[in-house]
């Protein structure tokens, strides 16, 4: 599905009803596989359909029946395999009307249905939540290899393998129980968290972010944290969510441009939501236990109370990820270590620290390093290799914006 061919609205509802739709279709069959190729030849289908006849009323029982006829026809062209006899006999011929599924799709959350089950107690949390990311966030490939840092090919595999993992465990691809639900939180609270993110900060593309992306996640990180009030992490995640989002108005200027955090007007700051967010940061510090999320979420409600750049609280947010490093082994976290390094105690402390990570082949080509390494050395005022840096990363970045940004930076400071 091209989003050429559809409006901005028409695009976005079929990105909030695929996976609801999927949900539904899965737990009808019971055949994750095949139930998201019949779902993708519906959006497919409605894609080359609707710009010509228009969005049907029920446009999701639409996609139902459609997908459900795929399905219907999956299941006569396996009807020779034992596994498919039983659901063959007893779906045989359905047709489902677009009337028939409307309150399947409108009772409870499907999306967050479908979200707990594609972390399926088969598969290895890696997998879980490449799946969940393709499923419920409606990713590409492409997207999620970027964001685990692996080659695309190395996540497609991971993506099949998945898929055949749950097709030949035995167990039943559906919605868990209350206390499945509290085994597979880690992950899903990780698909959320990379979902958001991709939001925020689109990997590639015209735009710098996705704003129905990042709404999504906060909705469905809402909806988690109602399932499970006192986890804590529940909470830090929905609470970072928050406080980032809530600097989006100010991240892009007039023509779309990025504009830098230091450089944002804080005005334009949703405060309501940063006064959310830092209250559950209050509550969960107030509990004792801490986990990441609660961290970021830390560092994140430190940015936000800043009433001016300058005013950023460098040496808490660097003892913060000082805990954050010690909790998890993630490039990420100690690349933005190095900037708070930088930031505490000068560009130099923060450019050895990068030395580090160039080792690290999670990082490897990885536009975010040389764009840091292009800050600090700018920094340092070692202008002549800022430039050279900023270039190498606005050539390893597929975001528009990003590489408009960072090709702009070497632009001026060759000028001056």
């Amino acid at each position: 599905m091209t989003s050429a061919a559809l409006d901005r609205a028409t695009t976005a509802l079929l990105r909030e009803l695929a996976p609801r739709v999927l949900s539904a279709v899965v737990r009808r069959y019971r055949d994750f596989a095949a139930g998201e190729d019949a779902v993708q030849e519906a959006l497919l289908a409605a894609a080359r359909q609707w710009p010509q006849v228009g969005v049907p009323a029920n446009p999701g029982g639409w996609l139902v029946q459609v997908a459900s006829r795929r399905m219907t026809d999956h299941i006569r062209g396996e009807i020779a395999r034992r596994r498919r006899e039983a659901v063959a006999a007893e779906d045989e011929g359905a047709v489902v009307s677009p009337g028939d599924d409307l309150d399947v799709l409108s009772v409870g959350d499907d999306t967050l249905g479908l979200l707990f089950m594609c972390c399926h107690p088969a598969l290895s949390s890696s997998s879980a939540i490449a799946l969940t990311l393709r499923a419920v966030g409606g990713l590409t490939t492409t997207e999620i290899a970027g964001a685990f840092l692996v080659p695309e090919a190395t996540m497609a595999q991971r993506i099949s393998r998945a898929k055949q993992s749950i097709r030949v465990s035995g167990v039943p691809f559906e919605a868990p129980d209350a206390a499945e639900r509290a085994g597979r939180l880690r992950s899903v609270l990780h698909v959320l968290y990379l979902i958001f993110n991709e939001g925020y900060t689109a990997s590639a593309g015209p735009d710098l972010q996705r704003a129905d992306l990042a709404g999504e996640a906060i909705r469905l990180a809402r909806l988690v944290r109602g399932l499970l009030p006192d986890d804590g992490e529940a909470a830090g995640l929905l609470a970072l969510m928050l406080l980032t989002d809530a600097r989006r108005a100010a991240r892009t200027g007039a023509d779309g441009e990025l504009v830098p955090l230091a450089e944002q007007d804080r005005g334009l700051w949703d405060q309501a939501a940063i006064a959310e967010g830092v209250a559950l940061v209050e509550a969960g510090l107030s509990r004792g236990a801490i986990g990441p999320y609660q961290l970021q979420a830390a560092i994140a409600a430190v940015h936000d109370e800043a009433p001016r750049a300058e005013d950023t609280d460098w040496p808490q947010i660097l003892a913060l990820y000082g805990l954050l490093e010690r909790m998890a082994d993630n490039p990420m976290v100690r690349l933005n270590h190095a900037v708070a390094l930088a930031m505490t105690r000068g560009p130099r402390v923060g450019l050895r620290q990068l030395v580090e990570l160039e080792t690290d082949k999670r990082l490897a080509g990885h536009h975010r390093l040389a764009a840091v390494r292009a800050h600090l050395l700018e920094m340092a005022g070692d202008r002549a290799e800022a430039v050279e840096a900023y270039r190498t990363a606005a050539a390893l970045t597929a975001s528009e914006p990003e590489q408009r940004y960072l090709s702009g930076r070497a632009a001026r400071l060759a000028e001056s």
